[in-house]
């Protein structure tokens, strides 16, 4: 089974840009998007063999998130169940038969990190969220989770200390993720590979230079680890200014 995971800033805009044609071409059975960006039916999304799951936040043209599966899924949830956290269109979680996929658009800390607090917040109720659903069966969690963990996972750690995405409170909350029972695929199938990001900024031709950050992950239980056949990052692939992400399952 593959799954592929993109942040595809603004689905209508990636749209014009090649992303039906990935996805014919690379035939994922679940497909899951961060950053829509749009409501329902604001445009055709013609996708045909798969069902279609929307999380939009109540803001137009703002955050959101999307599932499209080959697999009609036994039960879906949107969001977190909490209002604080439920107006932003963040998480959308898929039940199968023996794993729950969850998709999720981790709240940016944003620049001055004047959103910390409540990426605290977030990150807490996220994890206790997740916490509970693996104690039934086995997780998968994909999407922007907005951090890069190690200094390994962006180009110039340095520079950007504290700055959003690679603060200490953040990074922190993904290694209390980590502890919690789940294993970043990618990261554990190349523990010492360098120079492989997920997004990188518009500016300053930051993608031609490779100036980027793995933000993108998909993470699962560590019960499932020995079913994780393949992890990719497909840097080659163009429409936003992130890339997607890949692993696939037996």
């Amino acid at each position: 089974m593959k799954l592929i995971s993109w942040n595809v800033n603004g689905l209508r805009a990636c749209m014009g840009k090649g992303f039906l044609e990935f996805a014919a071409k690379e035939q994922p059975d679940i497909l899951c998007l961060q950053e829509t960006k749009m409501q329902q039916g604001q445009a055709e999304v013609p996708l045909e063999g798969y069902q279609q799951y929307w999380c939009s936040a109540e803001k137009k043209g703002y955050s959101g998130t999307a599932v499209f599966t080959k697999t009609q899924p036994l039960s879906v949830q949107y969001n977190l169940g909490i209002p604080d956290h439920d107006h932003e269109g963040r998480v959308i979680t898929a039940e199968y038969a023996d794993f729950y996929l969850v998709t999720v658009y981790t709240p940016n800390s944003q620049e001055g990190l004047k959103r910390l607090d409540y990426r605290m917040q977030w990150e807490d109720a996220f994890r206790a969220y997740v916490k509970t659903l693996d104690t039934k069966k086995p997780v998968i969690i994909c999407g922007d989770m907005n951090v890069a963990h190690q200094e390994i996972d962006l180009k110039n750690p340095k520079t950007n200390h504290e700055s959003a995405g690679f603060s200490d409170a953040e990074r922190a909350k993904m290694t209390e993720l980590l502890a919690a029972g789940f294993v970043d695929t990618w990261r554990h199938f190349h523990p010492d590979t360098e120079g492989v990001y997920s997004w990188w900024s518009y500016r300053f031709r930051a993608r031609e230079k490779n100036a980027g950050w793995r933000i993108d992950y998909f993470l699962v239980s560590e019960r499932l680890l020995d079913r994780v056949t393949k992890t990719d990052i497909l840097t080659d692939v163009f429409g936003s200014d992130h890339c997607p992400v890949v692993i696939e399952i037996a």
